[in-house]
Protein backbone atom coordinates (compact mmCIF):
# COMPACT_ATOMS: atom_id res chain seq x y z
CA UNK A 1 0.00 0.00 0.00
CA UNK A 2 2.93 2.19 0.75
CA UNK A 3 3.99 1.95 -2.96
CA UNK A 4 0.73 2.46 -4.03
CA UNK A 5 0.88 5.84 -2.48
CA UNK A 6 4.23 6.41 -3.52
CA UNK A 7 2.72 6.08 -7.21
CA UNK A 8 -0.43 8.17 -6.41
CA UNK A 9 1.31 10.96 -4.20
CA UNK A 10 4.09 10.94 -8.00
CA UNK A 11 0.95 11.91 -9.95
CA UNK A 12 0.70 8.32 -11.71
CA UNK A 13 -3.03 5.99 -11.34
CA UNK A 14 -1.65 2.84 -11.65
CA UNK A 15 -3.70 -0.41 -12.64
CA UNK A 16 -3.50 -2.41 -9.71
CA UNK A 17 -2.97 -6.54 -9.30
CA UNK A 18 -3.58 -8.72 -7.13
CA UNK A 19 -2.49 -12.33 -6.72
CA UNK A 20 -4.37 -14.18 -3.97
CA UNK A 21 -3.03 -17.38 -2.94
CA UNK A 22 -6.26 -19.05 -1.71
CA UNK A 23 -5.43 -18.50 1.82
CA UNK A 24 -7.50 -17.00 4.89
CA UNK A 25 -5.00 -13.80 4.74
CA UNK A 26 -5.29 -13.82 0.81
CA UNK A 27 -8.72 -13.42 0.79
CA UNK A 28 -8.70 -10.45 3.62
CA UNK A 29 -6.00 -8.61 1.47
CA UNK A 30 -8.27 -9.09 -1.29
CA UNK A 31 -10.97 -7.89 0.38
CA UNK A 32 -8.99 -5.07 1.75
CA UNK A 33 -7.69 -4.15 -1.54
CA UNK A 34 -11.16 -4.01 -3.43
CA UNK A 35 -12.49 -1.42 -0.89
CA UNK A 36 -9.04 0.42 -1.27
CA UNK A 37 -9.22 0.66 -5.26
CA UNK A 38 -13.08 1.75 -4.70
CA UNK A 39 -12.34 4.65 -2.85
CA UNK A 40 -9.24 5.84 -4.93
CA UNK A 41 -11.23 5.03 -7.91
CA UNK A 42 -8.74 2.69 -9.46
CA UNK A 43 -8.72 -0.44 -11.57
CA UNK A 44 -8.30 -3.77 -9.97
CA UNK A 45 -7.69 -7.26 -11.47
CA UNK A 46 -7.40 -10.12 -9.54
CA UNK A 47 -5.56 -13.06 -10.25
CA UNK A 48 -6.35 -16.34 -8.28
CA UNK A 49 -3.77 -19.36 -7.52
CA UNK A 50 -4.95 -21.81 -9.78
CA UNK A 51 -3.81 -25.30 -8.86
CA UNK A 52 -3.54 -26.36 -5.22
CA UNK A 53 -1.23 -29.56 -5.96
CA UNK A 54 1.99 -28.46 -5.22
CA UNK A 55 5.15 -30.27 -7.28
CA UNK A 56 7.20 -32.42 -5.10
CA UNK A 57 10.32 -31.05 -3.67
CA UNK A 58 9.10 -27.18 -3.99
CA UNK A 59 8.78 -25.17 -0.89
CA UNK A 60 4.76 -23.95 -0.69
CA UNK A 61 6.60 -20.05 -0.80
CA UNK A 62 8.66 -21.54 -3.76
CA UNK A 63 5.85 -22.77 -5.35
CA UNK A 64 3.30 -19.60 -4.74
CA UNK A 65 5.70 -17.61 -6.09
CA UNK A 66 6.36 -19.20 -9.76
CA UNK A 67 2.49 -18.83 -9.81
CA UNK A 68 2.44 -15.35 -9.01
CA UNK A 69 5.87 -14.87 -11.46
CA UNK A 70 4.22 -16.76 -14.28
CA UNK A 71 1.13 -14.55 -13.89
CA UNK A 72 2.93 -11.57 -13.66
CA UNK A 73 4.94 -12.17 -16.71
CA UNK A 74 2.26 -12.76 -19.09
CA UNK A 75 0.69 -9.58 -18.57
CA UNK A 76 2.05 -7.85 -21.07
CA UNK A 77 2.97 -5.01 -18.93
CA UNK A 78 5.46 -3.85 -16.40
CA UNK A 79 4.78 -4.50 -12.61
CA UNK A 80 5.66 -2.65 -10.02
CA UNK A 81 6.10 -4.68 -6.57
CA UNK A 82 6.72 -3.63 -3.14
CA UNK A 83 10.03 -5.63 -2.12
CA UNK A 84 12.24 -3.77 -0.24
CA UNK A 85 16.15 -4.17 1.60
CA UNK A 86 15.18 -5.95 4.08
CA UNK A 87 13.42 -8.66 1.48
CA UNK A 88 16.89 -8.81 0.00
CA UNK A 89 19.19 -9.30 2.88
CA UNK A 90 16.78 -12.20 3.95
CA UNK A 91 17.01 -13.84 0.81
CA UNK A 92 20.86 -13.46 0.29
CA UNK A 93 21.23 -14.78 3.82
CA UNK A 94 18.79 -17.91 2.78
CA UNK A 95 20.18 -18.72 -0.68
CA UNK A 96 23.39 -18.26 0.97
CA UNK A 97 22.94 -21.03 3.73
CA UNK A 98 21.67 -23.08 0.50
CA UNK A 99 24.83 -22.65 -0.75
CA UNK A 100 24.21 -20.43 -3.95
CA UNK A 101 23.54 -16.83 -2.79
CA UNK A 102 21.34 -14.94 -4.85
CA UNK A 103 19.86 -11.45 -4.83
CA UNK A 104 16.43 -10.74 -5.58
CA UNK A 105 16.95 -8.62 -9.00
CA UNK A 106 15.37 -5.19 -9.51
CA UNK A 107 14.32 -5.75 -12.52
CA UNK A 108 13.02 -9.17 -13.88
CA UNK A 109 11.47 -9.21 -17.41
CA UNK A 110 8.52 -7.01 -17.05
CA UNK A 111 8.92 -6.97 -12.88
CA UNK A 112 10.35 -3.83 -11.50
CA UNK A 113 11.24 -3.79 -7.70
CA UNK A 114 11.75 0.22 -7.46
CA UNK A 115 11.95 -0.21 -3.36
CA UNK A 116 14.55 -2.69 -3.29
CA UNK A 117 17.12 -0.79 -2.18
CA UNK A 118 15.01 1.21 0.85
CA UNK A 119 14.86 -0.46 4.45
CA UNK A 120 11.91 -1.68 5.78
CA UNK A 121 11.70 0.59 8.79
CA UNK A 122 11.91 3.51 6.06
CA UNK A 123 8.66 1.62 4.50
CA UNK A 124 7.06 1.75 7.67
CA UNK A 125 7.75 5.55 8.49
CA UNK A 126 6.08 6.30 5.24
CA UNK A 127 3.43 4.61 6.34
CA UNK A 128 3.20 6.64 9.71
CA UNK A 129 3.51 9.75 8.31
CA UNK A 130 1.19 9.38 5.49
CA UNK A 131 -1.56 7.92 7.34
CA UNK A 132 -1.51 4.90 4.80
CA UNK A 133 -3.77 1.42 5.88
CA UNK A 134 -2.80 -1.93 4.84
CA UNK A 135 -3.14 -5.26 5.98
CA UNK A 136 -0.25 -7.78 8.00
CA UNK A 137 -0.31 -11.25 7.04
CA UNK A 138 -0.39 -12.94 9.81
CA UNK A 139 2.09 -15.99 8.44
CA UNK A 140 4.68 -13.61 8.48
CA UNK A 141 5.27 -14.17 12.59
CA UNK A 142 4.97 -18.11 11.81
CA UNK A 143 8.15 -19.72 12.03
CA UNK A 144 6.46 -22.31 9.83
CA UNK A 145 8.29 -20.69 6.73
CA UNK A 146 11.85 -20.97 6.48
CA UNK A 147 12.22 -17.31 5.29
CA UNK A 148 10.40 -16.21 8.64
CA UNK A 149 13.17 -17.94 10.69
CA UNK A 150 15.95 -16.46 8.72
CA UNK A 151 13.58 -12.95 9.21
CA UNK A 152 13.45 -13.35 13.32
CA UNK A 153 16.29 -15.44 13.98
CA UNK A 154 18.65 -15.37 12.10
CA UNK A 155 19.07 -11.62 10.31
CA UNK A 156 19.01 -10.33 14.37
CA UNK A 157 22.75 -12.09 14.68
CA UNK A 158 23.49 -11.40 11.28
CA UNK A 159 23.53 -7.99 12.22
CA UNK A 160 25.18 -8.11 15.29
CA UNK A 161 28.00 -10.08 13.34
CA UNK A 162 27.72 -7.20 10.66
CA UNK A 163 25.98 -4.46 11.25
CA UNK A 164 26.40 -2.73 7.52
CA UNK A 165 24.53 -6.46 6.34
CA UNK A 166 22.07 -3.83 4.57
CA UNK A 167 25.20 -1.60 2.76
CA UNK A 168 26.24 -4.83 2.21
CA UNK A 169 23.31 -6.50 0.65
CA UNK A 170 22.08 -2.85 -1.21
CA UNK A 171 25.95 -2.41 -2.72
CA UNK A 172 25.21 -5.91 -4.06
CA UNK A 173 22.26 -5.23 -6.04
CA UNK A 174 23.78 -1.89 -7.32
CA UNK A 175 26.81 -3.39 -8.61
CA UNK A 176 24.49 -6.10 -10.54
CA UNK A 177 21.87 -3.58 -11.69
CA UNK A 178 25.33 -1.68 -13.45
CA UNK A 179 26.40 -5.17 -14.58
CA UNK A 180 23.39 -5.55 -16.88
CA UNK A 181 23.24 -2.21 -18.35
Amino acid sequence: MVALDFLLNGGRKPKIIYFNHQTEHGHEAEKFLRQRCIELSLDLTVKTLLSSSKPTGLSEEEFWRNERYNVFNNLGMHVITAHHLDDAVEWWLLSSMHGVPKLIPITNKNVIRPFLLTKKEDIKSWATRRDVRYVEDPSNESREHTRNIVRHDIVPHALKVNPGLHKVVARKLRSETQLHK
